[in-house]
């Protein structure tokens, strides 16, 4: 299952690359109106889109299909916070993962987490150890699973508040 985001919410989507291959192969002197169709109609078959989300999916769509295509096009930012754990699905990793939800479940805080396992992807933060914990773009932990109160003071730093 791959991940595109649709109104700054990462939504997961069964099939996305073979769809993105079989329009590549047939229909890429088609308008972007065309295209964003042809995207949602095929990937509809096995995913559910919305009635009235589809403008906002064919726009993520077709920006991952210029992706695919090697085109330049910028990033749909996230909405609200996000937070990374990047590792390999380890024990640390995942037991710092299970922290994280834990602290934004009992902050009862909105949250994207994504846990990061693709070494190449890990490589882009700089870090040279996992676990790693990103919130809100920023590298704040390395090597080991914080305590839950230092998570806590990062989630309410990266939400503009003071900590307690």
């Amino acid at each position: 299952m791959a991940k595109i985001r649709v109104n700054g919410h990462p939504i997961g989507l069964v099939g996305l690359a073979e769809a993105m291959e079989e329009i590549a192969r047939k229909r890429t002197d088609e308008t972007d109106e065309a295209l964003r169709e042809a995207l949602i109609d095929r990937l509809s078959a096995d995913n559910y889109i919305p009635r009235s989300a589809r403008p906002a999916y064919g726009q993520a769509l077709l920006r991952e299909f210029k992706k695919f295509l090697g085109e330049a096009v910028e990033d749909e930012p996230a909405a609200g916070l996000s937070v990374l754990i990047l590792g390999a699905s380890c024990t640390r990793c995942d037991q710092l993962e299970r922290s994280v939800l834990d602290m934004l479940s009992e902050m009862n805080l909105p949250a994207a987490v994504d846990h990061v396992t693709a070494p190449l992807e890990i490589a882009k933060y700089g870090v040279m150890g996992t676990p790693a914990l990103v919130i809100g773009g920023k590298v704040v932990w390395i090597g080991s699973v914080p305590p839950k109160h230092r998570i806590k003071q990062w989630l309410l730093e990266a939400q503009g508040a003071s900590p307690a």
